[in-house]
C-alpha cells in the first residue's frame, strides 16, 4: 500500500463575517471530513512488492573462484560478501588518477544533466502532491455590460451598467477509490528511475575514467617498446646490407628485415592515433575541450593492482547495481498504472464551493446585499465507453508483464557479467603467469648471447635478434598487465560500484524521502 502523510493548517477560529452564512464553514468542515475519510481509504490496483532476488548463492558455474593464480608475483582474491570502497579507484594508489576522478565527477556534463533529471523528477513529485489538498482560487473581473430585457421577455428599455465581482471558490477531489494516490506512487517511482540513472551515469562515468587511463598508460609504453624495435631493425638492417655486400649472406634476408621494419612501422601510427583518443576521452570526461585539458602522466608502473577484490553476494547485488535499481522502479511505475486505470472504471467525486461579492460600483462591492455562494459535489460515474477504460487497463496489466520480464531480464545479465569477470580475471592471471614467463625467458636469453658476444662466441647480429624477441616479449608482458587492471576495474563496475558507501552519513534530505546520491 502506498503511504504517505498530510500536514493540515488549522486555520484557527472562524470568524463572522457580516453577510457570511453560518452554513459555509460548516460545509468546509464537512469537505475535509470527507477528505480525511478518502485518504485513508484503499486504492485500487495491487501494492507494489519489491522483486525477491533469484535462489542462487554464487555467480559461476562449478567452483566459485576464491583467488587467482600468482602471476607476476601477484594474486587477487574473491572476498565474497565483502564491502566495495566507495573511492574504490584509490585501492590502484594512484594520486593522479585519484585527481582526474574527482575532477570530472565536479566538471562532467553528463552527470550534471542527469542530476538535473533527477532533481526535476523531484520536482515533479512535489508538484503531485498537490492534488491531496482542497485547490482554492480567487478572482477579481470588472466590466461594463449592456443588458437587453428581451432575453427574459420585457419590453423595458436597455440599460448600461458597470458590474465588480470579486469571488473565492473552493474545490476538493476525493480520491475514493485512490486513483490519484496511485499516480502520485507512479511519480514517487519516476524519482527512483531518475535516481538510479544518475548513479549509472555516475558509475559509468569513474569506470571511464579509469579503463581510459589505464589504456593510456598501455598505448604509451607500446609506443615505446615498438619503437625500440624499429631501433633494433634498422641496426639489423644496417648489419645484413654490410653483410650481404660482403656475400656472406644473401639478399633476402635483408629483404625479410625490411618487411618486418615496415610492418612495426605500419603499428605505430595506429597506436599513437588510440593515445590522442584516450588525452581527447578524459579531456571530454572532465567537462573540458582536448586544447584546455592539462593532460595527467600516468604510467603503468604508477597504477597498483588491488589484491582484495569485494564480490557482493547475488541477493544483495539485485538491491545496489543500478541498472537493477532502475528496472526494479520501472517496474513499480507500471504497476502503478495498472491502479491508475482501475481507478477510472469507478466513479469519481468532486466537492465545491463559492463565495463572492458583485455591485455596480466598488463603493458597495462589499455590502451585505451584494454577497452571493454555492456549495455542491460532483459525481461522474463512467457508464459506456466503447470498451476504453476496460481495455486500457489490460494494456496496463501486460505492460507489468513486460516491464516484469525486462526487470529479470537485466538482472540475469547483470548475474552473467560479473561470472564474466570473474573468469575473466582467473584467465587473466594465466595470461599474466605466461607472458611475465616468456618476458623473463627472453630477458634472460639476451643476457646469455651478450655475455656470449663479450666471449667472442656470437655475433652482433645474434644480440639485435634477442634484442628485438625481447621487447616483443614486453609489448605482450604490457598488453597483459593493461588487460588484468580492466577487468579489475569491470569487476568493481559489475559489483554496483560501491556508491551506497559513498553517503552512509549524506542521506537524501528532500520530501521526496528515500534514496542515496553519489557525491558532487
Amino acid at each position: 500500500m502506498f503511504s504517505y502523510r498530510d500536514d493540515l493548517t488549522n486555520v484557527g477560529r472562524a470568524e463572522k463575517v457580516a453577510g457570511v452564512p453560518r452554513a459555509l464553514p460548516l460545509a468546509l468542515g464537512v469537505v475535509c471530513g470527507i477528505a480525511l475519510v478518502s485518504l485513508a481509504g484503499c486504492a485500487v490496483g495491487p501494492d507494489f512488492v519489491r522483486p525477491t532476488p533469484p535462489p542462487v548463492d554464487r555467480y559461476t558455474q562449478g567452483t566459485e573462484p576464491t583467488a587467482t593464480i600468482v602471476a607476476d608475483g601477484q594474486t587477487q582474491h574473491f572476498a565474497m560478501g565483502a564491502r566495495i570502497a566507495a573511492d574504490w579507484w584509490r585501492l590502484f594508489n594512484s594520486v593522479k588518477l585519484d585527481n582526474v576522478v574527482q575532477e570530472s565527477i565536479v566538471g562532467n556534463p553528463t552527470l550534471q544533466a542527469a542530476q538535473a533529471s533527477l532533481r526535476q523528477s523531484q520536482d515533479t513529485l512535489r508538484a503531485g502532491y498537490g492534488v491531496f489538498y482542497p485547490q482554492l482560487d480567487a478572482s477579481f473581473d470588472a466590466s461594463r455590460q449592456k443588458f437587453s430585457p428581451a432575453r427574459i421577455g420585457s419590453n423595458s428599455s436597455s440599460s448600461i451598467f458597470n458590474l465588480f465581482t470579486l469571488s473565492a471558490t473552493v474545490s476538493y477531489a476525493l480520491d475514493v477509490f485512490g486513483g490519484e494516490r496511485r499516480a502520485v506512487e507512479g511519480l514517487q517511482a519516476q524519482v527512483d528511475v531518475q535516481r538510479a540513472a544518475a548513479l549509472g551515469t555516475y558509475l559509468t562515468l569513474v569506470g571511464n575514467i579509469v579503463n581510459t587511463t589505464i589504456a593510456q598508460a598501455a598505448y604509451r609504453e607500446q609506443i615505446k617498446a615498438t619503437e625500440q624495435i624499429i631501433s633494433i631493425l634498422k641496426e639489423q638492417i644496417g648489419i645484413t646490407e654490410t653483410q650481404a655486400r660482403a656475400g656472406t649472406v644473401p639478399y633476402t634476408n635483408v629483404l625479410s628485415l625490411r618487411s618486418q621494419l615496415a610492418s612495426f612501422e605500419a603499428l605505430l601510427p595506429p597506436l599513437k592515433q588510440k593515445l590522442n583518443q584516450t588525452e581527447h576521452l578524459l579531456a571530454t570526461l572532465a567537462g573540458r575541450a582536448p586544447v584546455e585539458w592539462d593532460q595527467p602522466h600516468v604510467d603503468l608502473s604508477d597504477l597498483t593492482l588491488p589484491s582484495e577484490l569485494p564480490v557482493t553476494l547475488p541477493s544483495e547485488l539485485v538491491r545496489q547495481r543500478p541498472d537493477i535499481l532502475a528496472a526494479e522502479a520501472e517496474l513499480h511505475s507500471a504497476s502503478t498504472e495498472i491502479g491508475v486505470a482501475t481507478a477510472a472504471l469507478f466513479p469519481s467525486f468532486t466537492l465545491n464551493g463559492s463565495y463572492g461579492q458583485n455591485n455596480t460600483s466598488m463603493n458597495g462591492l462589499f455590502k451585505s446585499s451584494s454577497n452571493f455562494w454555492s456549495m455542491g459535489a460532483d459525481v461522474t460515474a463512467p457508464l459506456f465507453h466503447g470498451g476504453t477504460l476496460w481495455f486500457k487497463r489490460k494494456a496496463a496489466l501486460e505492460g507489468y508483464q513486460q516491464t516484469l520480464a525486462t526487470y529479470r531480464q537485466t538482472v540475469l545479465s547483470a548475474f552473467a557479467q560479473v561470472a564474466d569477470t570473474m573468469r575473466a580475471l582467473e584467465h587473466d592471471a594465466e595470461s599474466m603467469h605466461a607472458q611475465s614467463q616468456a618476458l623473463e625467458t627472453a630477458e634472460e636469453a639476451l643476457r646469455l648471447i651478450q655475455a656470449n658476444y663479450q666471449a667472442g662466441v656470437v655475433n652482433y647480429l645474434q644480440i639485435l635478434i634477442a634484442n628485438g624477441q625481447y621487447h616483443q616479449a614486453r609489448i605482450g608482458y604490457l598488453q597483459a598487465q593493461a588487460q588484468r587492471l580492466q577487468d579489475t576495474v569491470a569487476l568493481f563496475m559489475a559489483m554496483g560500484g560501491g556508491w551506497q558507501g559513498a553517503n552512509d552519513d549524506k542521506k537524501d534530505t528532500s520530501s521526496t524521502g528515500g534514496g542515496k546520491f553519489p557525491p558532487p
